[in-house]
């Protein structure tokens, strides 16, 4: 399968240096491109990008009100937030904004190319420098309640993990060696329970809530 992919970026080096990069890849193809966020959403329905690469600190705009705007317009699409900022605020704000993962500019290619086959496979991906981030402004803070008071069994705090962590259905009953189907019966409570509709908004809740680093 070849993932379809777009860069939105205002630096035309990272560009270059990106296209020239893909162009040993076998599996990924660069369909489009640009450094103007007004465009992001008509290049995005024109191209049908699996995945759009987005530079956070775009010019007139951020890049997390054009992945919130693009999200809301084209939702099947995942959106990899790209920055120089590794701030938990940044970070947290990208996901809000419905991105399936985040890698800083520093990480390197292999990193950035780790990351777009993660999305590519339905899962969430946080470069180790921003999980760090993460772990280090979660760490000693107590698992808060979560909204009305609902709690998770442990059963089902064990499967949320694993979810936010990037494995799937069949991989998280081979770890806990239950059945896929029990497996899904989980991720179904879970979602009803916190009244959250994907992977990638139980992944934020995981994060906020100190379950998972990743």
């Amino acid at each position: 399968m070849t993932i379809r992919l777009m860069l939105v970026d205002d630096h035309k080096i990272l560009r270059d240096a990106l296209r020239a990069v893909l162009e040993h890849e076998a599996d990924i193809v660069l369909v489009a491109e640009t450094d103007d966020p007004n465009k992001v959403i008509s290049l995005a329905r024109e191209h049908q990008p699996d995945i759009v690469v987005m530079d956070i600190g775009l010019p007139q705009t951020s890049g997390i009100e054009v992945t919130r705007h693009l999200l809301q317009e084209l939702p099947t699409i995942k959106v990899l937030g790209l920055s120089t900022f590794s701030e938990r605020r940044i970070i947290l704000e990208m996901l809000d904004a419905g991105a399936s993962g985040y890698v800083v500019k520093s990480a390197g290619q292999d990193e950035l190319l780790r990351a777009i086959r993660a999305l590519s496979l339905g899962r969430t991906y946080l470069c180790p420098e921003v999980s760090a981030v993460v772990v280090n402004t979660m760490r000693g803070r107590k698992i808060s309640e979560k909204p009305q008071g609902e709690q998770l069994g442990r059963r089902e705090r064990e499967v949320l993990k694993l979810l936010a962590e990037g494995s799937t259905s069949p991989e998280i009953a081979s770890v806990l060696n239950i059945a896929t189907s029990t497996v899904e019966v989980h991720r179904r409570n879970i979602m009803a329970k916190l009244d959250l509709h994907s992977v990638a908004e139980l992944t934020k809740y995981a994060i906020r809530q100190g379950i998972t680093s990743t």
